[in-house]
């Protein structure tokens, strides 16, 4: 598809938004912020899983976690309900400021309505790319998170936490999770977890 310069611009300005994280990644030794270097590992899966992904999708991907920092969990009760209301104030915090930025580069307002539905999940998993935003979210906390979430939580917790992935995954994007690189303890725990989860 082509791609217009009001796209690369709006991509930008996400990038611009996010490179504000105070939260910092080292890449290839260079200190990054973190929700920069998040929002373009999910643009790339996007474009694996679909090399012809709508513009929409493309928006929906770089702008998923949006000024994510600005709303951070310990804001809200460390229980269960306070982790779920955190999740759904930020979809629609992040829905929000993508609309507020695509507004500002003239995007029509059919457009920033389908780019937040697919931010806010809607009709999920009845949505083909809400599906694959999904798998792409999916892939990245398996590929990049996974390995820092296991060295800091409990076996039982983990295993959980890899069936509920599990379950959001379409069959493809589950046949790519399991040609990852993972290091063999947490191979073996993701191994544990599906074994469990099949039985």
């Amino acid at each position: 598809m082509t791609l217009t310069p009001r796209f690369e611009t709006a991509i930008k300005r996400f990038d611009e938004e996010n490179s504000h994280d105070p939260k910092r990644i080292e890449i290839n030794g260079a200190s990054q912020p973190y929700e920069l270097i998040y929002s373009q590992w999910l643009t790339d899966w996007v474009m694996k899983l679909a090399p012809e992904a709508s513009e929409e999708l493309r928006l929906a991907a770089r702008s998923q976690h949006l000024c994510r920092w600005m709303l951070p969990r310990d804001k809200y009760p460390m229980t269960r309900p306070g982790y779920l209301q955190w999740r759904e104030t930020l979809k629609k915090f992040h829905a929000q400021k993508t609309g507020e930025i695509l507004r500002e580069l003239g995007y029509p307002e059919d457009t920033i309505t389908r780019v937040q539905a697919l931010n806010l999940k809607k009709n999920f998993p009845h949505d083909p790319e809400g599906r694959n935003l999904e798998d792409a979210l999916c892939l990245v906390f398996l590929e990049h998170q996974f390995a820092e979430l296991a060295a800091k939580t409990s076996e039982d917790k983990l295993i959980g936490a890899v069936q509920k992935t599990w379950k959001k995954m379409t069959p493809q994007a589950q046949s790519i999770a399991l040609t990852l690189s993972f290091t063999p303890s947490d191979k073996a725990l993701i191994e544990k977890a599906l074994a469990a989860q099949a039985e």
